[in-house]
């Protein structure tokens, strides 16, 4: 009588899941190639449209900011008064800054005499819409110091980063947190907009604005 042979055998349920998956697989790569369709499609639309100059224009801004915004005013008082109560005496070097007067501290240590201490162009920096302040501190003489070791106060931590804090507590950005060029003496309120919209014009509510000339 001959042995019986081991033959591996296949269930049905396992030859529906091959062809289940093979499918999957199917729809999977025509779903891919339509995306990759797609969007070469879109490029190719894009760059027909800018071609053709068909991109419409960024809206002109009808309005200029003149003045520090009224907010970021009275924080900035109360940050002068904050570290004044701490024994700290805090100066303001600059707040609000006209497109030109930016210009001019750009060429700073490049065209002109001096160190180089922005990356900013004239509307590239908060301060052109009254959105920014850079600060500085009073030595023991009542000297202008940008010392970020100075401890006058003599409660062991430095003056510089108690101000910070203050700011920070305040709602301020600070530029020493920056990744590419750290601002250690700069503090800045947004109020949600990017510089790309304060370009366009639109400003904060309560801004201090004045028409452009036509």
């Amino acid at each position: 009588m001959p042995e019986p042979t081991n033959k591996p055998t296949t269930s049905r349920a396992t030859r529906t899941n091959k062809r289940n998956r093979k499918k999957a697989a199917s729809s999977l790569r025509s779903l891919l190639l339509l995306l990759i369709c797609v969007l070469v499609a879109g490029i190719a639309g894009w760059k027909i449209v800018t071609n053709f100059d068909l991109v419409p224009e960024l809206s002109q801004p009808k309005v200029k900011v003149i003045a520090l915004h009224p907010e970021v005013q009275s924080k900035m008082n109360t940050l002068i008064r904050q570290a004044k109560d701490r024994g700290i005496d805090v100066v303001i070097t600059s707040d609000f800054r006209s497109s030109a007067e930016q210009d001019r501290l750009y060429r700073q240590g490049r065209e002109d005499p001096g160190n180089i201490v922005t990356n900013a162009r004239g509307g590239q920096s908060y301060h052109n819409y009254g959105l920014a302040i850079d600060f500085a501190l009073l030595d023991k003489s009542g000297k202008i110091v940008w010392d970020m070791e100075q401890d006058l106060n003599d409660n062991g931590r430095s003056d510089w980063l108690e101000v910070v804090d203050l700011a920070k507590t305040l709602g301020f950005e600070w530029g020493g947190d920056w990744e590419n060029f750290r601002d250690y003496p700069h503090f800045q309120m947004k109020f949600g907009y990017s510089l790309r919209q304060l370009q366009q014009g639109k400003a904060p509510e309560g801004s201090i604005t004045e028409p452009l000339e036509p």
